[in-house]
Formats: C-alpha cells, structure tokens, sequence
C-alpha cells in the first residue's frame, strides 16, 4: 500500500485480506462441523427463524449495498464494470428474491445466529465486490482496447458464468420439487447432473464464481470464487455422506459429492 493510501484504501485492502482469511476459517470448520441447516439442522444453536425470512435477510446486503456504492467508484459508468456487477447482482436477486418465496410454505427454520453469521459476510463480501469492480479494479481500456486473450478469458468466463447459474436453479427448482411431493420429507433425486453428483446446485454455483472469477480478474472475484469452494465443498461432501447414510444400498455408488466422476 502506498505511503497516500487512503482511509476507503485501506478499510478496502482489510476487507479484502478478510474475505481470503474466511476460505480459511471454512476450510477448517466445515469440513468437521456441517452448517447446522437443512439436511444437517440440529438444535444447539439459539433461537430460529423461518428459513425465507432468513434467506432475504441475509442476502439482502448484496442488493441494497452494491446499489449505494457503485455511485462512488470511478468507474461507475463504465460498460464493463457496470457488465461484472451485473452478473454479481444476477445472481443475488434470484438469491434475495425469488428462492425465499419458494419457501414461503416450507416449515422449515435457520437458526439466528448462522443468519446473523451470513448477514456479515455478505455485507463485508458486497462492498469489497463492489469496491473493487467499480473503483479499484484496472480495465486496460476495456473494451474497446481489450486485446484478443482477455476478449477471451471474458468469453470463456461467460460462458462457464451461465452455465452454472443454469445448472444451479434448476437444481434448486428440481429439489424443492422433490421435497413437495414427499410431502416435506426427502427422497433420492434423480435426472439430469443429480445422476453424476450429490450436490448439482452446489456444482453449478462453484462454476458461477470461478466463471465470474475469469470475467473480472481481481483479486477481489478470486478472494469469493474460493470463499465459495471452502463454503460449498465441505457442504456438499455432508450431504453426500447425508443421503449414503439415509438411503443406503438404495443410493447411486456411482454418484461423486459435486465434481462428475472425480470427488
């Protein structure tokens, strides 16, 4: 950091070593401890609230925060910058919006303080996102001076960006399909990736952040693209043993936790 450094410079260079510090705080806690919600949920952890409420809540800060910041960055006109944002806050919309009403009539809860735990990350995770593609990230000229391997990087990283959110809400539509005529309970997903892995959805949103990773090339995008694999691979490897435990002889051997055919 230079000797000018700001004090914004230096609340964004803190956020963005906290974002990396937390992959590893993942790393160590959750493959031991699964995140008490869901397949996994426990009691033990505080009072609960119901799980759309908690779900909005705590992913409302990618909103509401990227909007009142991205006024302040430099580049808050630019079309790529405004382009890197937009496929963040794609994602979050669905994610703040539409999946809480899909469980509107779910009676399933979250507890408090893994919502409160979320909320935090979130909004420290909005703000470095945010920070860094509409003031601190360098655009080489983007796009009209973008030469042929960074057009691309950004092609390649859209397409994989995509894809995954496909695979991702599907998989999640797919799911809250299967639990409603289980009439709440769960049954042994079947079709299109769940025939390859445990955990589609997770899959899918992995590609997303490594895909968006690619498109906007900071350090920030790569702090969250791995945040996200400490977060969901620990996750996906529960549920995987979760279903192996529940179903038995009756559950695919074949299937991998997240990855096809590998892990």
């Amino acid at each position: 950091m230079s000797p000018e450094a700001t004090g914004d410079d230096k609340l964004f260079s803190a956020s963005l070593i906290a974002v990396h510090l937390s992959s590893l705080f993942n790393v160590f806690i959750l493959f031991f401890i699964p995140a008490p919600y869901g397949k996994h949920s426990r009691p033990g952890w505080g009072p609960t609230i119901p799980s759309a409420i908690a779900w909005f809540v705590m992913e409302s800060p990618t909103l509401w925060l990227s909007l009142i910041l991205l006024p302040a960055g430099r580049h808050r006109s630019n079309p790529f910058a405004l382009a890197v944002l937009s496929l963040y806050l794609l994602h979050y919309i669905h994610r703040t919006l539409i999946y809480p009403r899909r469980l509107r009539r779910s009676s399933t809860s979250y507890p408090l303080s893994i919502a409160a735990m979320a909320f935090v990350f979130n909004l420290l995770n909005a703000y470095v996102q945010t920070r860094s593609a509409s003031h601190y990230a360098d655009y080489l000229g983007w796009p009209w001076e973008a030469g042929a391997l960074t057009a691309a990087r950004v092609a390649i990283g859209s397409g994989i960006f995509f894809w995954g959110i496909a695979v991702n809400v599907r998989s999640d539509l797919a799911l809250a399909r299967l639990k409603e005529k289980g009439g709440g309970g769960y049954k042994i997903p079947r079709g299109g990736w769940f025939e390859l892995v445990s955990c589609p959805n997770y899959m899918g949103e992995l590609a997303e952040w490594a895909g968006w990773a690619m498109i906007a090339w900071s350090p920030a995008a790569l702090g969250f693209a791995v945040f996200t694999a400490s977060n969901l691979v620990p996750r996906a490897c529960a549920h995987h043993k979760w279903y192996l435990q529940k179903f038995g002889e009756d559950y695919p051997t074949t299937r991998k936790a997240i990855l096809p055919y590998v892990f």
